[in-house]
């Protein structure tokens, strides 16, 4: 091939962003970088494998797959040497000018100026190759992609600022080489016994050798003189294949970062080996902190498949559940085909079995921590929930095989500690129910304080009744895959005629009766005047200090459900509220003697209440001036 000259192209203007942002904000923790460019060597070992089995003649002379790092104290450079996949001069502009990934914009309007925590989401975000710029000030990479010819070779260099230059050149070897030139005051790198340190501690679990040349000490000289011979460094067996007993939670902790990029440790995480008539190993973890894409559905999970220990596909996403598409992990079959497809995946019994197992084994992490008599442990739910909770609502609807265990898992707000942090299980708010209760009372609203200053909350305030406060978007949809629980149905405080069944005595009761008779000719009034707002007028309960609120019928969509389809664009259905009115509100008894303006008050008494629901008014203009010309009067 015509080989072709060097050209300079510029960086991606989110890759100019993060080399800037990672620089400053990943400064203290340097040693990273080699981590980094071993995990993505590994990878690249591992896309060899898999493409290996149907060009096994990419091989050639050079069948065992390793990864090699040296360093030069006179030339101040550090490499990183594979024999993997390697990339073509497409794929080597794609990987290192461009940031290719769905969610990109998202992450950079979320960074705060805060360099702790723009580094912790920059960790979420993955910095992989990019890395290597904390130490460097200039970076070589030349690479040939497997099943090429030598002909094809490529190199990359650029010093982080803008720019990089790329040309082809002859390169007899598949895989990469990738060369640190060392910033000033980075010498400490150049050191045999940091590098391996360094390697042990992060890159032990790597299932393939990681090479150094051997060092010893020359007795002549009276210095460490490196050899040509090779030493392997780390144990280069897949950490999911060892005995647990032999695995630290600091290798497990490492792994986890090696999978999932992220830079803190997982809150939890589970191996387990099942036998029988499918085989497999799941090694899942449950990240502590939610990435940034967590609610893109259309993101793939983050489960790696393995066949008998080599490398299948990335996001293997039938292997999880959506709800749980926050776990990373590794699962290796022994029984699926070694050329399974995306296609395979959706029709195997074997996958239906895995994922169904994987998600069980989750679950049983998750009550682990939730059920825990151990403050730490407590904690740990505590930080998922507030991560991760409103994903796992999403379970409620999704699976219903395991929808009991999911509900047992709900976290919610309450009346019982007004408090906007979700602490309250089913199982503890059933255990507080009041002598003669028998359903568990919720109310939604769009905030949490819309929900805790509800006005359907009074009369259940007065009574010392416990009601759950649902804020979340997710709410209303997973209420209506729930009937019950434990026994007790779930009623709404805003849906329906009030029955609080045995918690109202039947003195209250004929009180209650008297008073609707009383109220007779004024609701029949207002059903007239609001006949175009309003489904019904009654007199109601459940206020203590409001005049008036609003409700929907039982088997009717919410008024927070329906201004939640229409703010989404959705078709919401025409429904018309119930206008309930407090008798014992002076609002009301200055409306049954007034005959002048009765419609305004009525009108008025209408729209304040779904003011107070946080509903929008159709006419603003209009109830102004309706409020001020009542103020006047």
């Amino acid at each position: 091939m015509t080989v072709a000259s060097k050209e300079t192209m510029g960086f991606q203007a989110e890759v100019k962003q993060l080399l800037q942002l990672m620089i400053h904000s990943l400064y203290s923790n340097k040693e990273i970088f080699l981590r980094e460019l071993i995990s993505n060597a590994s990878d690249a070992a591992d896309k060899l494998r898999f493409e290996g089995i149907a060009h096994p003649d990419w091989y050639g002379d050079d069948p065992e797959l390793k990864i090699r790092v040296d360093f030069d104290k006179a030339a101040r450079t550090i490499s990183i040497s594979d024999n993997g996949i390697g990339m073509s001069r497409e794929e080597v502009i794609n990987n290192l000018g461009t940031i290719a990934r769905s969610g990109t914009k998202e992450f950079f309007s979320k960074l705060s100026g805060d360099q702790q925590k723009d580094a912790a989401l920059i960790g979420q975000f993955g910095v992989g190759f990019y890395s290597a710029f904390i130490i460097a000030d200039r970076i070589t990479v030349e690479t040939r992609r497997a099943g090429l010819p030598a002909a094809d070779g490529v190199r990359w260099e650029s010093d982080g600022s803008g720019e990089f230059t790329i040309e082809s050149i002859d390169r007899p070897q598949r895989g990469t080489t990738i060369t640190l030139h060392l910033r000033e005051g980075e010498d400490d790198f150049l050191n045999s016994y940091k590098l391996k340190s360094i390697i042990r501690k992060y890159s032990d679990h790597i299932s393939l050798p990681i090479q150094m040349r051997k060092e010893e000490w020359d007795e002549e000289k009276k210095e460490q003189v490196i050899k040509d011979e090779l030493e392997s460094i780390n144990q280069s067996s897949a950490l999911w294949a060892r005995n647990k007993s032999e695995i630290t939670e600091e290798q497990y902790n490492e792994f986890y970062k090696h999978l999932s990029h992220d830079y803190e440790n997982p809150l939890c995480y589970s191996l387990n080996r099942v036998e029988g008539r499918n085989e497999f190993t799941q090694l899942l973890f449950v990240p502590s902190r939610a990435p940034f894409d967590l609610w893109d559905r259309n993101k793939r999970g983050g489960i790696k498949l393995y066949v008998k220990r080599i490398f299948i596909m990335d996001d293997a996403e039938k292997l999880m559940p959506m709800y749980l598409r926050f776990v990373t992990g590794v699962i290796d079959s022994a029984d699926l085909p070694l050329n399974v497809s995306r296609e395979i995946l959706q029709e195997s019994r074997d996958i239906k079995v895995i994922r169904e197992s994987s998600t069980k084994r989750v679950l049983s992490m998750l009550e682990e921590l939730a059920n825990s008599d151990d403050e730490a442990k407590k904690e740990k739910y505590r930080t998922f929930w507030a991560q991760f909770g409103q994903v796992l609502k999403e379970g409620v609807g999704e699976d219903q095989a395991n929808q009991e265990r999911i509900l047992k898992l709900l976290r919610f707000a309450s009346t019982h500690t007004d408090s906007s942090e979700q602490t309250v299980s089913l199982a503890e708010y059933v255990a507080r129910m009041k002598e003669g209760q028998d359903k568990i009372y919720y109310v939604t609203g769009e905030t949490f304080n819309a929900a805790k200053n509800s006005p359907h909350l009074e009369i259940f305030r007065k009574k010392g009744v416990e009601v759950l406060l649902l804020s979340d978007r997710v709410d209303e949809w997973m209420l209506s895959f729930i009937t019950e629980f434990d026994g007790k149905q779930l009623a709404s405080v805003a849906k329906g005629g009030l029955d609080l069944g045995s918690l109202s005595d039947e003195k209250e009761k004929k009180e209650h009766e008297e008073t609707e008779k009383q109220f007779k000719d004024l609701i029949d009034r207002m059903k007239k005047v609001l006949e175009d707002k309003a489904k019904d007028v009654r007199v109601t309960f459940r206020l203590t200090d409001s005049p008036a609120c609003l409700i929907a019928d039982e088997n009717e969509l919410s008024g927070n459900l329906l201004r939640m389809l229409k703010a989404a664009g959705q078709q919401a259905p025409d429904m018309k509220p119930i206008l309930e009115i407090n008798p014992e509100h002076p609002l009301l008894l200055k409306l049954k003697g007034n005959d002048q303006q009765f419609d305004d008050w009525a009108n008025l008494l209408f729209d304040q209440a779904l003011l107070a629901e946080g509903g929008q008014l159709n006419d603003p203009a209009s109830f102004v001036k309706r409020m001020n010309q009542l103020l006047l009067k």
